[in-house]
């Protein structure tokens, strides 16, 4: 079947028309690699009414990824189609206008007689490379913007400027965190417990902060963003409250009284965590952390708790991106559920922990060993686990679903994943965006980052970063010291 879908061009982007001094912008002419394209397949009319220049290497290499039934070929494709759709309008070679305020797109050849020595090996790279060459020595402000580190780096030796591709990119240094760690007068403690609530004025003087970069300014708490308030004049003295959505208050959070599948809470950023994973109106969870913070542990505690114990939820699913030499998982032997138990493994690590002994302290432990206790919840599609290969044209009701190394997911991916849900689903979102295995993506660009950042705030939403690893001693020493 063929791809048919309508491609509506977005509304056109004229940020970038005039300097800030109010004079026209100078024109800037931007080369795109494949790897930018598939990233974003809108990324042709990103750049507002500048030059946008495909290589026809590029061409080339979208031809070879658009068969895929991945999100590599999804964007192949579309691209494709955007590009056709603009041939109806012109010529490709010679630049088509696209908005109606002098921004183009075009196709682009290398100049094979005049490429530097450099470059005359002939390789999809070195030709996307050379068309930046071309134009930067024909006098135009050509920048070539690519994911690849690399070709970056080659690029910037040639002298050619170049750039990382910037939408969807989000402040790593300033990411945040989903809590404040505020200092306050005990009696205000007192009050968030004795009256079961405070008003976010109360706090307001406690939320003024010196930024060294961006001066004095004040912390505006989000909805479902904890408050971890200690004592100005006792530091064991100590309170935890979250913003409710649509309210200006705030309530206590109170610890948890009994483990929640075999699990108790270490530290606060784990008592936020369960809060929001125990809690039926918040829908969409995010969870950052190094390893051994806890974070896929407590996310699978919650959906055993919620899926068994309550029957909130008809099963509980667990999704994670296939990275290893690539994210097909076909060379492997086996069927399917044979081909993931590798790259599901921790997951299985787990879930047998949980439902051991040691974990919930099933009532079942003594009848059945805890592996062949997982088989049966699997075997009876109580426990999914799946590649997210096959998540793409689903829909996902009345689940709790758990996507574990999110972070190696690009922010389109994320959104394929989370407009999946069905109506009584609630989503976790776990990961960290220091360990990327993703050649493309780093600290700034990943989805899971690009995720928390747009949506923190949101009535639905949720957001804690657990900040220390408690898998052992060992492990904790490992993640600091490392």
């Amino acid at each position: 079947m063929t791809d048919t879908a309508t491609i509506d061009l977005p509304t056109p982007d004229t940020s970038d028309q005039f300097a800030t001094d109010g004079q026209p912008a100078v024109i800037k002419t931007f080369v795109l690699d494949t790897n930018v394209l598939l990233h974003n397949s809108a990324a042709l009319f990103l750049f507002a009414d500048n030059h946008v220049v495909v290589p026809f290497a590029v061409i080339e290499e979208l031809d070879t990824f658009k068969k895929n039934n991945d999100d590599n070929g999804r964007s192949a494709r579309e691209v494709i189609r955007q590009l056709d759709r603009l041939r109806q309008k012109g010529k490709l070679g010679d630049g088509i206008e696209w908005n109606g305020h002098g921004g183009t797109v075009r196709v682009e050849f290398a100049d094979e007689q005049c490429r530097p020595p450099m470059l005359q090996l002939d390789s999809p790279d070195n030709r996307i490379i050379a068309v930046a060459w071309k134009l930067h020595q024909h006098g135009h402000r050509a920048i070539l913007v690519t994911k690849d580190i690399n070709v970056r780096i080659r690029t910037d030796a040639l002298g050619i400027p170049t750039e990382d591709f910037e939408a969807q990119k989000v402040d790593a240094d300033r990411m945040y965190s989903g809590y404040e760690d505020l200092t306050v007068p005990g009696t205000l403690i007192d009050q968030l417990y004795e009256e079961k609530q405070i008003e976010i004025d109360a706090l307001a003087p406690h939320l003024i902060v010196e930024d060294p970069d961006a001066g004095s300014h004040e912390i505006e708490l989000q909805a479902n963003q904890f408050a971890h308030l200690r004592n100005e004049l006792d530091e064991s003295h100590t309170g935890l409250a979250r913003r409710l959505a649509d309210t200006d208050h705030l309530i206590p959070v109170p610890p948890l009284r009994k483990p929640v599948h075999g699990v108790m809470a270490r530290n606060v950023q784990q008592t936020m965590a369960f809060d929001l994973l125990l809690d039926d109106d918040v829908q969409l969870i995010t969870l950052l952390g190094t390893a051994g913070s806890g974070k896929t542990l407590l996310a699978l505690a919650a959906g055993l708790t919620k899926t068994f114990t309550e029957e909130r939820y008809d099963k509980l699913l667990v999704a994670r991106p296939i990275m290893p030499m690539g994210r097909d998982i076909g060379y492997l032997p086996g069927d399917k559920d044979e081909k993931l138990s590798a790259w599901m493994q921790p997951i299985f690590d787990n879930l047998e922990y949980l439902m051991s002994t040691r974990g919930a302290g099933s009532q079942h432990a003594e009848s059945k060993t805890t592996d062949k206790r997982v088989e049966q919840l699997m075997s009876a599609g109580k426990i999914v686990l799946e590649p997210l290969t096959y998540i793409r044209g689903r829909s996902i009701p009345h689940q709790f679903m758990i996507v574990d190394e999110a972070q190696n997911l690009t922010p389109h991916e994320v959104k394929t994943i989370v407009s999946r849900v069905g109506a009584g689903t609630k989503i976790v979102l776990t990961g960290d965006v220091n360990q990327i295995d993703n050649p493309y993506l780093d600290t700034a660009s990943n989805g899971l980052a690009y995720l928390v950042e747009r949506l923190k705030g949101h009535a639905l939403v949720g957001h804690v970063t657990l900040a220390k690893s408690e898998r052992s001693e060992l492990a904790s020493l490992a993640a600091e010291r490392l």
